[in-house]
């Protein structure tokens, strides 16, 4: 059963309660209304009539022959005539009538007096009879009322108290019937809002409350079909952070508004040399304390009085010693955590995040260079040196003609070496801009290339007394290059290999062909290079440190070499070890086959 349905019929039983008990009152009032009219009019008139004519009769005792008193009896006794109403009245109204006949008849007869007054006194004692029995049904009619109306009385008092016990009934248990299930729906939904298990609203009846109930489940499961997509995304967003967090190549520690840590990646811990437990959870203060490195992190943290998002303390540059014994240099960048709250909408201080970011590439890069520069002075300077001593013997009228050949000879030589030098650099320039390397590939012997090369660098072998051995098969098929290019390799090649060769050592030239490859290799003699070294003397202006006291050049050569050669589509690399002389070899496509 509904609620509403409850509700009405409650309504509809205190309504048919208070119309019974208001019609019974109203109909027992009615009939005590009209049991009083009936007395009065009954009764209460006839005993009226009789006095009126009491008084008449004692007016004609006091003169007999008076006709007025006589009109009036006659008078009440035919008003008393109409409003007979009791048994027994009609004989004493029509036995007064004949008295009242006789006593006229008497009065007319002019009888004697005593005749009269015993008529008199006759009519009086019927007038008595009658007055006496509308009297006695007067007061038997007042009884009975007044019983009637007793009962009345006490059947209204019943009905009275029965609406009020029912009306009691409705009140105490109507809001019951309506808010029990009511309460019972707020406890669930408590429930649900609270942690814990409960995930369904129980239905107890099909009624609104359970319809409530039910739109209410459909509401919770739909919240919770919400809550658990929002919730795995949640954990998608959170893993993915973690993960990015975790795998970022640069060391994080995450501080909260306190200067407690709530977060060290990987890295920073390596750094720190650290377990995530003994920083998690620490202060700042505290952790500054324990070493030097900790001091000099958390210095720019600590030193600033107060938070600010503008004002960021400057980066910090951080010398690390590795345990391999390499110096690392870091970059440490103090950053304000911000976040803008929505409710009050002010931008409130949440955290710092200090950031260690691995620069010891730059720094290296940075010492290369002023290395470089350091090398291109010199290379720079000595043949300035020696083209400016030339001049100066040039311009001496003693210099013989033979002398002034030779020195104009050695001029053209160190000019050959600054056009070279500058080209390099003209080159990586170009590399650097973006501007690529313009290459006109065609079929190229590479006997010819190995040719020119060599005759390029035959001054050099011969100054240090170097054997150079070439080996080229006969049947060596055409490559797809760049002449220009690749002459400008080996010529590189040749030249490190004669650089670092000892006085009358031996280099060697091979080519050969393998997979529609051919394949140049350039052996020396000199002191090998570390395999840590392989790749990185391939790197612009590096340079490899070694004891035999060998100067390097630029730290150019091998950079531009690897790309003019990976832009024909072939490999350069080395082959080397120390104290046991270094291969270089490259390869090229062959002739009418595609790059690979």
């Amino acid at each position: 059963m509904s609620l509403k349905l409850k509700i009405r019929l409650s309504i509809l039983v205190m309504l048919t309660l208070l119309l019974g008990l208001g019609g019974y009152t109203l109909l027992t009032v009615q009939q005590l209304s009209v049991g009083t009219r009936s007395v009065q009019r009954a009764n209460f008139r006839s005993v009226e009539y009789g006095e009126q004519m009491l008084r008449a009769l004692e007016q004609l005792q006091d003169q007999p022959t008076a006709q007025a008193p006589l009109v009036q009896l006659r008078r009440a006794l035919t008003r008393e005539a109409a409003n007979i109403t009791e048994a027994g009245e009609l004989e004493l109204v029509d036995t007064l009538t004949q008295q009242v006949a006789e006593y006229q008849r008497l009065v007319d007869d002019r009888a004697p007096a005593p005749q009269q007054l015993v008529k008199l006194h006759q009519l009086r004692a019927e007038t008595h009879r009658m007055m006496q029995l509308n009297a006695a049904s007067f007061n038997q009619q007042t009884a009975q009322t007044t019983r009637f109306a007793a009962r009345s009385r006490h059947t209204v008092l019943m009905l009275l108290l029965l609406s009020s016990a029912v009306g009691l009934g409705l009140v105490v248990r109507l809001p019951r019937v309506v808010l029990r299930p009511l309460r019972r729906l707020r406890a669930d939904v408590e429930d649900i809002a609270s942690p814990g298990p409960a995930t369904r609203v129980s239905i107890a009846k099909n009624d609104e409350v359970g319809a409530v109930a039910l739109a209410l489940n459909r509401a919770f499961g739909y919240m919770q079909d919400q809550r658990s997509v929002t919730r795995a995304a949640l954990a998608t967003e959170r893993s993915r952070l973690e993960s990015l967090i975790e795998h970022l190549d640069e060391g994080l520690l995450l501080l909260d508004p306190e200067r407690c840590v709530l977060l060290a990646n990987p890295v920073a811990r390596e750094l720190l040399g650290r377990t995530a437990a003994d920083l998690v959870g620490q202060r700042a203060e505290e952790l500054s304390r324990e070493s030097g490195l900790l001091r000099e992190l958390f210095r720019p943290l600590l030193e600033q009085e107060s938070v600010r998002a503008e004002e960021v303390p400057q980066p910090v540059m951080l010398t690390i010693a590795r345990p391999d014994g390499e110096t690392a240099y870091y970059r440490l960048t103090v950053s304000h955590i911000v976040s803008r709250n929505r409710e009050t909408s002010r931008t409130e201080f949440v955290g710092h995040i200090l950031s260690l970011r691995n620069v010891s590439d730059f720094k290296k890069l940075d010492e290369v260079k002023s290395n470089f520069l350091a090398t291109v002075s010199h290379e720079l300077k000595t043949p300035l040196a020696s083209i400016n001593l030339s001049l100066m013997l040039l311009q001496d009228e003693r210099t013989d003609p033979e002398e002034r050949l030779r020195i104009a000879d050695g001029i053209r030589d160190e000019t050959q070496r600054l056009l070279g030098m500058v080209g390099q650099l003209l080159a990586v320039s170009r590399l650097d801009a973006g501007a690529g390397i313009q290459l006109d590939l065609q079929p190229i012997t590479l006997a010819e290339v190995v040719d020119y090369a060599t005759d390029t660098v035959q001054p050099q072998l011969d100054d240090k007394e170097l054997q150079l051995q070439v080996q080229l098969p006969p049947d060596l098929p055409a490559a797809r290059a760049d002449v220009e290019k690749t002459t400008w390799v080996l010529i590189n090649l040749l030249a490190n290999a004669i650089r670092y060769s000892p006085r009358g050592a031996a280099l060697t030239v091979r080519a050969s062909y393998r997979q529609e490859q051919l394949e140049i290799s350039v052996q020396d003699c000199g002191p090998g290079i570390p395999p840590e070294y392989h790749e990185r003397i391939f790197q612009r202006f590096a340079q490899v440190p070694n004891a035999s006291g060998h100067k390097g050049g630029s730290g150019l050569g091998l950079s531009i070499s690897r790309e003019f050669i990976e832009a024909q589509g072939g490999r350069l690399w080395v082959e080397s070890q120390p104290g046991q002389g270094s291969q270089f070899r490259f390869t090229l496509p062959q002739a009418g086959s595609v790059a690979r």
